[in-house]
């Protein structure tokens, strides 16, 4: 008999346009997300994270400690994090401090998923990491454990060739320190993770390509902490429900059509309308409508009985016991430009 698995959520904060050309501005979007966090508290939900994403027209999540204070600040029994924080962007010092400021703010409530990925292209890349050191990515790992390590309570020791010490925490008195999350879609985070003994999701929602194989190399690799005795481990997953699957169908094409100009290195846009995506893809070539099918067949899309089913079924195969919802539900051009109508609705079909 399977188990119906908890459900969490992954928010890029998405920012749409209409069709005349006007559109959301960044706080109606920002706004409609701590709408939907507040819902997601209210129907139960176990998490809410905030993914890390830079100069994209469709996406506001540029920044997700200031995006988690927010929602921590509406919200009162759910866990709010990072889906994640692009590391080689940020000084670890700056991240541990920023979370340790969270874990402050709602104490036993923080996440902090941790990748490795730019989250832009390769020109915001060097803009965010003029930095130095901090943007080198072969030192990842030993950034992931500088950050554990100034998160705890007694901090971290740094060791001068000269033989001193200095002594650096992230927060002065500390009580608890947030869930660190390894997040990635290859072999490599899964094998750090399993290697630091830490939790470790694989980004399933952004192409599912190499699951199997990341969830193996976790497990079958997995060393003990002192803060995971086991593995621990859960995927995300594109989601749109609706009351038909008709209506389902309709509010998923204004993401897979972005989602789709991404893949093929087009100019990305704010968002498109259910009514725009709809014509848009009418006119695309065949190639283009192909992809759209493809990219679909991953993600699930449907009425709230059918979409709840294989939710359930893809985490009974895999063996886990969490679901993080990408919301991808797209609007129609007649809804509110401060609410995400479509996007509430999946929490509310699919809540248990």
């Amino acid at each position: 008999m399977m188990t119906t698995p908890a459900l969490s959520v992954l928010d890029l904060v998405p920012v749409r346009r209409l069709s005349d050309g006007t559109g959301q501005t960044s706080a109606q979007a920002v706004a409609s997300s701590m709408a939907l966090a507040q819902r997601a508290d209210e129907l139960g939900f176990r998490r809410y994270w905030f993914a890390e994403h830079h100069n994209m027209p469709a996406v506001a999540s540029t920044s997700p400690p200031v995006l988690i204070a927010a929602a921590a600040a509406c919200t009162s029994r759910i866990r709010v994090g990072s889906g994640g924080v692009m590391l080689p962007n940020h000084a670890p010092l700056i991240v541990a401090e920023q979370f340790a400021a969270l874990e402050a703010l709602a104490p036993g409530r923080v996440d902090l998923g941790i990748g490795r990925a730019p989250g832009s292209d390769p020109v915001i890349t060097q803009l965010l990491r003029q930095s130095g050191t901090a943007g080198d990515v072969e030192r990842f790992p030993s950034h992931v454990q500088d950050i554990a390590l100034m998160l705890q309570p007694d901090g971290a020791t740094l060791q001068f060739t000269s033989g001193g010490e200095y002594r650096v925490t992230s927060t002065p008195a500390a009580v608890g320190t947030p869930q660190i999350w390894l997040l990635g879609s290859s072999d490599y985070s899964a094998q750090l993770a399993a290697s630091l003994g830490l939790p470790y999701v694989f980004a399933n929602h952004f192409s599912g390509v190499g699951l199997e194989r990341a969830l193996d190399l976790y497990r079958t690799g997995f060393q003990p902490s002192e803060s995971l005795s086991a593995p621990l481990t859960f995927l995300t997953a594109n989601v749109v429900a609706a009351p038909t699957a008709s209506e389902a169908a309709e509010r998923a094409l204004p993401q897979l059509r972005m989602m789709v100009r991404l893949r093929q290195g087009k100019p990305l846009t704010a968002l498109e309308t259910v009514e725009e995506a709809t014509a848009g893809l009418a006119a695309a070539p065949a190639d283009e409508v192909a992809l759209v099918d493809a990219m679909r067949e991953r993600w699930f899309v449907g009425d709230a009985e059918s979409v709840a089913s294989d939710l359930t079924s893809f985490a009974a195969r895999h063996d886990v016991d969490e679901i993080m919802l990408s919301p991808v539900a797209g609007a129609y051009d007649a809804e509110p430009l401060d609410e995400t109508r479509g996007r509430v609705q999946t929490l509310e079909l699919l809540a248990c």
